[in-house]
């Protein structure tokens, strides 16, 4: 047999015991620190060449001493491999433990703080996937305290909101059952106008609900905003009037969209109404519509209520907001603008607001029909 042959069959015979009996090490040390698993990797690739060598020596009958140089050099390799091992081992473990603890954090409501000693690309990249997590949670928390606040003061505004109609409409009812009512007409009717805000804050809170629940159902046509606006300012004057307030609508183009036009109707309903209620009388409310960029639609709603404060603005579409000017009966519950940028997401649109001189402008950007 060819000795070139012979020597590689002996070497890989005893490389692939030492191989072996490694890899049942690593089983036995997987749940142990990565200091071990190195220093077993590093011990196989030492003892795989001592015993390749030794199989090649005894093979070849090397004298005693020629086996006892080989052996020493093999040793002194071993002891090395091994030291480096386990210092490579011990800076991993070590930044390993600084990364553990740095993301301990994320479960007690704090940022996490990259460790600012050098390591490997993996935990470098492991500490950017955390860093990024870390900014996620943090918006996901401060979203749910946004939330759990707007929730609080919705169920407060809300309370308070039913207990004053529910108070007067059982006044007016024991009255009229006691038979002191001077004029029980005059009873009755504000009974059914107590009755109509009620129901329509019943039904609000149940639109509010299916937005919130992602359960809005929409059936979207094709039609020209021109008529949407149109029908809109119809039914917004007569509040007008009694406001009086003027309702303008010259600058509304015919550009066509493909919304559901009772969802629609009803955004421009409650900007119009919500314009009116807080433009003094003599103002004006205008609406206009014009086409944005390529794909997309602008109706603004412009009225004079003299503007609204900077630290609110971001707030005005949260569900139970209302200007301080506004907690009491007929300013509603808050939400009417809740409404507003849930069903125009709904459309995969946007609803904005921003202040101009002596009043504010909400926009509601729509995508055009194509």
């Amino acid at each position: 047999m060819n000795a070139n042959l012979l020597i590689a069959l002996y070497s890989f015979a005893g490389a692939a015991t030492s191989g072996l009996a490694g890899a049942a090490a690593l089983r036995l040390l997987r749940r142990r620190s990565l200091t071990a698993s190195l220093a077993v990797v590093s011990a196989v690739g030492v003892v795989a060449m001592l015993a390749g060598t030794l199989a090649v020596a005894w093979a070849m009958f090397l004298s005693p001493h020629d086996l006892q140089v080989v052996t020493t050099v093999v040793a002194m390799a071993a002891v090395v491999s091994l030291a480096t091992a386990l210092l490579l081992g011990r800076r991993f473990v070590a930044r390993s433990r600084e990364l553990a603890v740095a993301a301990r954090s994320f479960g007690e409501d704090g940022a996490f703080a990259v460790p600012e000693t050098p390591a490997t690309a993996e935990l470098e990249s492991v500490s950017r996937e955390l860093a990024a997590t870390s900014a996620k949670l943090t918006a996901s928390r401060e979203r749910e305290r946004a939330l759990e606040t707007s929730r609080r003061e919705l169920v407060a505004w809300i309370s308070h909101d039913l207990r004053t109609p529910l108070a007067g409409l059982r006044a007016m009812a024991e009255a009229l059952e006691d038979g002191v009512a001077t004029d029980p007409g005059r009873y009755l009717t504000q009974m059914r106008t107590e009755v109509d805000r009620l129901n329509d804050m019943v039904g609000d809170l149940f639109e509010l609900s299916r937005i919130h629940a992602g359960a809005l159902p929409l059936s979207p046509a094709r039609m020209s905003l021109y008529d949407l606006v149109g029908d809109a300012l119809a039914g917004a004057d007569p509040l007008a009037r009694e406001h009086g307030v003027r309702l303008v609508g010259d600058h509304v183009e015919p550009v066509p969209v493909e919304v559901d036009g009772k969802e629609i109707s009803r955004v421009l309903g409650n900007l119009l109404v919500n314009a009116i209620r807080r433009t003094p009388a003599d103002g004006t409310v205008a609406v206009a519509v014009e086409r944005a960029r390529e794909g997309s639609v602008v109706v603004s709603v412009t009225d004079g209520c003299g503007g609204i404060p900077e630290e609110d603005l971001p707030r005005v579409f949260d569900t139970g907001w209302r200007g301080t000017h506004a907690r009491t009966p007929p300013a509603g519950a808050g939400l009417g603008l809740a409404i507003v940028r849930g069903i125009v997401e709904a459309h995969q649109g946007r609803a904005t607001v921003r202040n101009i001189p002596g009043g504010c402008r909400f926009e509601v950007t729509l995508p055009t029909a194509s």
